[in-house]
């Protein structure tokens, strides 16, 4: 079979953006959406900053609506998890299970998962009260005491934005100082809104019926249990890229996000191109991911120009 012209691997907002592009370029393109298609908007309720939407969507419909647009213009959709890939000759090759796939050029956009804590309540609870993004969900938690689980930047980050719509925000960290930025720690040790649980993890979120009610917590130190009311939880870990199929095929950062020549999408490898949450550890937005998808189409179809494809 003749290799593809453009293969994408990954279904959230850049995979499907992507393909809307490189379909409409006639690119004729193949998608591999996996068996968890969609990416992290599968898990969110309420999308109310995606522009267009004046009333706001919900999250798995929002991908559906991405997902048919790609089907309209002619993309083909697989529904199949990439297993391995071969960046090293041309044409690439990928493998789903036994099934190899060829192709001339190659979008990435696997996405990448928050970290979660593992702890009773903490899935029924998701999009019920329950975050991993103070930017996508603050907005839903004005008034409410609001409580934030970790202790890096990403967490006081979220916590000083989640400031603005809470009417207090404590941070709950499992040791008794912050792994936080100087400049960080300084701003939230001195806002008024802001207060620090130490020694603590989190060992499961209450709830009454489908409301979260707040957060059972462990003390590591002397081992007593206690509760923290809220009216909302967010955890605030770390997310972890999906990129381990292409670990010694591309060229990655320390914590395996795949490098890019911005603000182009290209790779460090000629003819792979990469975009959304596998390339971008700042924004992590739908709209950003889109964004970066319809810059990826658009390099590799100038790519394919370039050599003549």
């Amino acid at each position: 079979m003749d290799p593809r012209q453009v293969l994408i691997i990954g279904s959230g907002p850049a995979g499907f953006t992507a393909a809307v592009y490189a379909a409409r370029a006639n690119l004729q393109p193949l998608l591999f959406e996996g068996f968890g298609w969609g990416g992290q908007l599968m898990i969110t309720s309420d999308v109310e900053n995606y522009p267009g939407f004046s009333d706001g969507i919900q999250g798995p419909e929002l991908m559906e609506a991405f997902r048919k647009q790609a089907l309209r213009f002619g993309t083909e959709i697989v529904t199949e998890d990439v297993t391995r890939v071969d960046f090293s000759c041309r044409p690439f090759r990928v493998w789903t299970g036994e099934r190899e796939h060829s192709a001339r050029s190659v979008i990435v956009s696997t996405g990448a998962v928050a970290r979660r804590i593992g702890i009773p309540g903490e899935t029924e609870m998701t999009g019920k009260g329950l975050s991993y993004c103070a930017t996508c969900d603050g907005f839903f938690f004005r008034g409410e005491e609001i409580v934030v689980i970790g202790g890096g930047d990403t967490a006081l980050e979220e916590a000083l934005f989640l400031s603005k719509f809470g009417s207090k925000v404590t941070v709950v960290h499992r040791r008794d100082q912050l792994r936080a930025s100087k400049i960080l720690q300084d701003r939230a040790f001195a806002h008024p809104k802001l207060s620090f649980v130490w020694d603590s993890v989190a060992t499961g979120i209450a709830m009454d019926g489908d409301k979260l009610t707040g957060l059972n917590l462990r003390n590591v130190i002397s081992g007593e249990e206690s509760f923290l009311a809220a009216g909302g939880v967010f955890v605030a870990i770390g997310h972890d890229p999906a990129t381990k199929i292409f670990e010694g095929q591309l060229d990655m950062d320390p914590q395996g996000y795949i490098l890019t020549q911005a603000p182009a999408s290209r790779t460090s490898v000629e003819g792979v191109f990469a975009g959304g949450d596998c390339v971008d550890h700042v924004y992590r937005q739908a709209v950003t991911a889109a964004g970066m998808g319809c810059a990826a189409a658009i390099d590799a179809e100038r790519w394919l120009e370039s050599v003549g494809h």
